[in-house]
């Protein structure tokens, strides 16, 4: 009831870890998938190592997180062995990569060569300049790397896509060749403490994930399902069921859950499929493509 294919990927559940939390360790990867991950997508790895930012570099507030990891990552050539632990589970694994434009098509070349079952093109990482920030809003780059990578892969090819654009649907028309886009990669944002006078973060801007970025992520998947036919996966806080099941009607044909897991811990899975399965039954739906969609007739 819950299985969904994306591209030649097969998933046992719609839901997916999101890049970015929990996902540098196989093992925390493969605990994502116990508790009911269909498939896991890797921390973004770019070619070398990198430590990203001095603390404070997360901030909580009221309707969700906002972070400037700073990219953060061991390296790809480091980062084999945590592939190869959860291929060895069987567990359906996206490798995230990110760099300058000239980086992807190695990065890609190298994940497949370890066993990633796809690659997710980070294009839209907010919080970096250079990595994504000013890459994921220019149309002709995004169509570029997206085509560069797809030649020289046999692996599905995902692209995450910013919402800190005018016009996303110029910006997925541009990755329309992608196996699937991903919807939508967190929103640019700051905090700023009063007592201070400063913003609490290291980096002074962040990217903003949680519930409060939900609305803009349903519109994002619900203005590209009207316009395109690629296969979408929704993500932007998603925290229960029935956010899910909204990105589903909106046309998402799976989904990611990331800040959920901060706030709930690996029972988001659990619950959010329950929840699911059970609005399905309840609905007469047999499969997620029963409804995926359905709010584009009003």
């Amino acid at each position: 009831m819950l299985e969904v294919a994306i591209s030649s990927l097969k998933l046992k559940t719609p839901l997916m870890l999101a890049s970015g939390i929990m996902d540098e360790q196989g093992d925390s990867m493969i605990m994502a998938a116990e508790h009911g991950a269909g498939a896991v997508v890797t921390k973004s790895i770019g070619i070398e190592e990198r430590n990203g930012y001095e603390n404070p570099v997360v901030y909580e507030l009221d309707t969700g997180l906002i972070n400037a990891i700073g990219l953060a990552n061991p390296g790809i050539d480091n980062f084999m062995e945590e592939i190869r632990k959860v291929k060895n589970k069987n567990i359906p694994i996206i490798m995230s990569i990110f760099g300058n434009p000239d980086d992807y098509v190695f990065l890609a070349k190298k994940a497949e060569d370890f066993g990633a079952d796809a690659v997710e093109l980070n294009l839209s990482c907010p919080h970096v300049k250079g990595f994504g920030s000013e890459i994921g809003q220019d149309p002709e780059l995004v169509e570029e790397i997206v085509k560069d990578v797809k030649r020289k892969v046999r692996i599905p090819v995902f692209t995450k896509l910013t919402p800190n654009v005018t016009d996303i649907i110029e910006i997925a028309k541009a990755a329309e060749n992608s196996d699937a886009l991903v919807l939508i990669n967190t929103v640019k944002s700051i905090a700023i403490d009063v007592w201070s006078k400063r913003p609490v973060l290291s980096n002074r801007f962040g990217g903003y994930s949680g519930p409060g970025i939900k609305p803009i992520g349903l519109r994002a998947v619900y203005d590209v399902r009207k316009e395109m036919n690629v296969p979408i996966i929704g993500v932007g806080g998603i925290l229960t069921w029935k956010d899910a099941v909204e990105y589903i009607l909106a046309g998402a044909n799976a989904l990611q859950i990331g800040t959920a897991i901060y706030y709930l811990g690996w029972k988001a899975f659990e619950e959010i499929n329950e929840g699911i399965k059970k609005y399905m039954e309840s609905e007469g739906f047999r499969s997620i493509e029963d409804f995926s969609g359905l709010a584009q007739k009003w």
